[in-house]
């Protein structure tokens, strides 16, 4: 049965006590019994349906029209949301109670296509909570993340996405706030580029401990939220998955280049242009002086690893890889640098590999753990993916650098003594505690530049070992296997750019065999 309502007028006026006399004052009406024209203001009054419990909800009054049009237009409005719900009362009492709250929240009635939408999308009626009270929910009950993963949609949530997008509703999150989330996060990134070149020290302090967002870090940014959509989608709490929807650069990762003699040539040129041209603010802020004797180097490693290169990742060549490795030979990671070089693993992997997950005579290593270093702060956890957990060979070279490594650790456990710390990792400070992969990384840039290489990540060890693979004629499969890559495609799309590059190597290798063959 259809609702019943009513238009009507009230005023202000009260009698002799001071009571109100609402629709009973006499002005109300001409002689005629029409209403007056300029006299009180138009109200409406709607028959509600009962509470979800079967008690008896009290009817919904509206006033303070100026005209009765209007008056009867929101009356219409009210009458289109309850009869929505048809004949089923579980459903009335549900736009019931929303028509209330939206009442009490807007003084505005709800969408009926709104109500309609949610309906028949099976999302919750009432809902009235935001992306900043959403987000932590929805992490919290992600109980099967790995530690790493969980960091990185805590950072997301904590940096980008509850500061942009915390205050929105989530049922009334638009293709369109998101899309003004990433202009922000691009303003910042013009913000920390501009602070960086800048002798102002406020603007810079602005930016202080923030670094730019690259398109992999919007990619991961959009699939955190796109998750947390999935979910609440799922729940009734929002109909569109609207991270889906927004469009960004690709964060596909650059194809890895050969640092070949060619290339190596023009870095030089571009080294010596990149730190001629340094901002006077940057040169003065690393300046030597007596009290900061490390100035010069620091303004060194700057210029070094900011000039530019042909890709960002770049791989070095058998003899670049061995110059590096003969530079390290005397710092006390180099045994690090070895296997990372020669087996390609992670950085976490190598800083949090056990003396129990090698077995020397056997030459084999298992990748069980890996220590990340997110900010400030180390954690131990599982290897970046299941593909990660695996058993690898070593060749001969590898395992006589680790067996002196070894010897080397236990004479520094007996000189430590009781401060020692039994902690049973491969790679440790000199009282046995873990190692920092960060400062790892800052090492081997100084190693690399001391060696008067051309720059390549820590990370781009790892390819280099692929690309020896390659070299030695091995397929993507034993790319994969040993890289511990989740799919051979993964290993295609990263190192196939490598392949006419070993090519033309191995095109002199093998006139090489022909050109020193021994005369007959």
């Amino acid at each position: 049965m259809a609702p019943k309502g009513s238009t009507f007028k009230t005023c202000g006026c009260r009698d002799e006590t001071g009571k109100k006399l609402g629709r009973k004052c006499q002005r109300l009406n001409r002689p005629d019994g029409r209403w007056s024209s300029n006299h009180g203001s138009w109200n409406y009054q709607l028959e509600m349906p009962q509470h979800a419990d079967g008690t008896r909800r009290g009817p919904l009054r509206r006033a303070g029209y100026a005209s009765q049009a209007d008056a009867e237009a929101e009356l219409h409005q009210a009458k289109e949301l309850l009869n929505i719900a048809g004949n089923d009362p579980t459903l009335s009492a549900e736009i019931a109670d929303l028509i209330s709250a939206t009442l009490k929240a807007t003084k505005q009635l709800p969408s009926p296509e709104e109500v309609r939408r949610k309906v028949r999308t099976g999302q919750h009626l009432n809902v009235t909570i935001t992306l900043g009270e959403y987000l932590p929910q929805w992490l919290q009950g992600r109980k099967t993340l790995r530690e790493s993963t969980r960091r990185s949609y805590e950072s997301n949530l904590k940096l980008y996405l509850i500061p942009a997008l915390g205050h929105i509703r989530i049922d009334r999150l638009r293709v369109t706030d998101v899309d003004r989330m990433f202009e922000e996060i691009d303003d910042l990134n013009d913000l920390i580029t501009r602070a960086r070149e800048s002798c102002d020290t406020e603007l810079r302090a602005q930016v202080k401990g923030r670094r730019r967002v690259g398109a992999a870090t919007k990619q991961r940014i959009r699939a955190t939220l796109r998750s947390a959509l999935k979910k609440a989608i799922r729940e009734g709490l929002a109909e569109v998955n609207v991270a889906s929807l927004v469009e960004l650069p690709s964060g596909k990762a650059p194809k890895a280049l050969v640092w070949t003699p060619e290339r190596i040539v023009q870095w030089r040129k571009d080294l010596d242009t990149h730190s001629a041209t340094m901002s006077a603010r940057r040169r003065r802020l690393w300046k030597d002086t007596p009290s900061q004797g490390h100035g010069h180097n620091l303004n060194r490693i700057d210029a070094y690893i900011g000039a530019p290169r042909p890709s960002k990742v770049m791989v070095w060549t058998p003899a670049l890889t061995r110059a590096f490795l003969k530079r390290a030979e005397l710092h006390r990671w180099y045994a690090l640098y070895y296997l990372i070089a020669f087996r390609g693993l992670r950085r976490g992997e190598a800083c949090g590999l056990r003396w129990t997950d090698l077995n020397l005579d056997a030459g084999t290593v298992s990748i069980r753990w890996q220590i990340i270093q997110i900010g400030p702060d180390t954690f131990e956890g599982k290897p970046k993916s299941d593909a990660g957990e695996a058993t690898i060979s070593l060749d001969t070279s590898t395992v006589t650098v680790l067996r002196a490594h070894k010897a080397r650790q236990n004479t520094e456990r007996l000189a430590a003594g009781d401060a020692w710390h039994d902690t049973g990792l491969v790679f440790t400070d000199p009282i046995g505690r873990p190692i920092r992969p960060n400062e790892v990384t800052d090492q081997f840039e100084h190693l690399a530049m001391e060696t008067g290489l051309p720059p390549i990540r820590l990370h781009d060890l790892r390819h280099g070992a692929a690309s020896f693979l390659l070299a030695a004629g091995h397929d993507m499969k034993t790319v994969q296997e040993t890289l511990r890559l989740s799919s051979i495609a993964i290993a295609a799309d990263t190192y196939t750019s490598l392949l006419p590059q070993l090519a033309r190597q191995s095109a002199e290798d093998a006139a090489a065999i022909i050109l020193n063959a021994e005369p007959v």
